[in-house]
């Protein structure tokens, strides 16, 4: 038995006894629907962060940021921990991480605000809005769409290994174009036939990050504008996400969470990264001001004063567009991931990648939402922050 299915079971035997305790502290009602007596609030309090720093210490999360959302505002939000271990930097709710494919529901975004302008229609082949022709090689002669980009559904498929290059000197400078034609068609300097799957558009969901990276061109080769300049025009700055971007340089490098690997009982630090397919998953930004995007979401659109979706094209992003093609436990709208356990439904997306793993999810009937992030990536901290999700959407219920 190895030391990480070890760990893995021992933890499992203390959530499943300690995060009993807690759901039932924070007020959940047991399964015969008595409510069970009321802690004082400091007490509940103080139990839930011993909780949370035990959970981060049994899965070796240097911090955690978090937040609750509720009736479209912040009804709570803390920070975990050294977001920052070698200068002794304690994290808060405003501490910056790379929240991965999160990023994926911020570009779904910048290009369904193209759409709510009547630009183009999810049907489209994109290829008409592109500079090459877009077609997989064992399909010719079917199109590809806007809606199946989104969704999954291109038949591009999952990257492969080769795809994943990152730049340790900060931003990558390799513009979109034209490494996305090289990349995407055959005879290309970059390509792979490993990028396309046998199956054919719209018949089945394969998870592509180099789609959301031609979502991000979509975006430019439409606005006649930079990709990460145009969210910033029209949804950071809109939405007073002053400290968030796609772009390492456009920030305080200062304040973002350094990425960590444990190993053999040390925390390692990783250089802040940038990649290629920056459309796919480089947002940095914090559970606050994330939470601005998120209520635009769960509010038709609306911020604040700010419209930044049709109330139409929100309902339309969380919605299942292939309902047959379901792969492990999700299933997507347009840039969101669906998800339906012990009969609930949740949207939102998850995300990971070298020292970062970070959650984003809606309660679909109560619109109650949870942001949490962590810089330390692997299967442990995968499964704890998870359940401290799972914990958060309790104690949600309890403010």
């Amino acid at each position: 038995m190895n030391d990480l299915f070890k760990k893995t079971i021992s933890l499992a035997v203390i959530v499943s006894i300690l995060g009993t305790n807690i759901i039932a502290i924070s007020g959940e009602s047991t399964s015969n629907n008595i409510q069970l007596t009321k802690k004082p609030v400091f007490y509940k309090d103080l139990l839930f962060d011993l909780f949370i720093r035990l959970m981060m210490k049994l899965s070796h999360m240097p911090s955690l940021s978090t937040c609750i959302v509720k009736n479209n505002e912040v009804v709570w939000a803390k920070g975990y921990g050294l977001y920052d271990i070698e200068n002794g930097k304690k994290t808060t709710e405003d501490t910056m991480y790379i929240i991965a494919s999160i990023s994926k529901t911020i570009t779904a975004t910048a290009l369904m605000q193209l759409y709510d302008q009547g630009l183009f229609n999810l049907d489209d082949n994109v290829s008409e809005y592109l500079s090459f022709d877009l077609k997989n090689p064992n399909h010719p002669d079917v199109n590809i769409t806007f809606r199946m980009l989104l969704a999954h559904q291109s038949s591009l498929a999952e990257d492969p290994e080769e795809f994943y290059q990152y730049f340790t000197t900060g931003d990558c400078q390799i513009p979109l174009y034209p490494w996305l034609e090289t990349y995407l068609i055959p005879g290309g300097n970059n390509y792979t036939s490993k990028i396309w799957s046998n199956d054919h558009p719209g018949e089945k969901t394969h998870y592509s990050n180099v789609g959301y990276t031609l979502i991000g061109y979509l975006v430019e080769c439409i606005s006649n504008k930079p990709f990460d300049q145009y969210c910033i025009d029209n949804i950071f700055i809109p939405l007073g996400m002053l400290n968030t971007s796609y772009r390492l340089s456009d920030l305080d490098v200062d304040q973002i969470a350094i990425p960590y690997k444990f190993s053999f009982g040390k925390y390692i630090p990783y250089e802040h990264y940038g990649f290629i397919d920056y459309p796919a998953g480089s947002v940095r930004t914090s559970v606050t001001e994330l939470s601005h995007f998120l209520i635009a979401h769960l509010n038709r659109g609306l911020y604040h004063d700010v419209q930044i979706l049709n109330e139409s094209t929100i309902e339309l992003m969380h919605t299942v567009q292939y309902h047959d093609n379901k792969v492990a436990a999700s299933e997507y709208g347009l840039g969101w991931q669906i998800w339906e356990k012990r009969g609930v439904t949740f949207s939102g997306h998850e995300g990971g990648d070298i020292g970062t793993l970070t959650s984003m999810k809606i309660r679909d009937y109560d619109n109650v939402s949870v942001i949490c992030f962590t810089n330390v990536g692997g299967l442990l901290p995968y499964i704890v922050l998870n359940f401290i999700v799972r914990v958060l959407f309790t104690k949600a219920d309890r403010l």
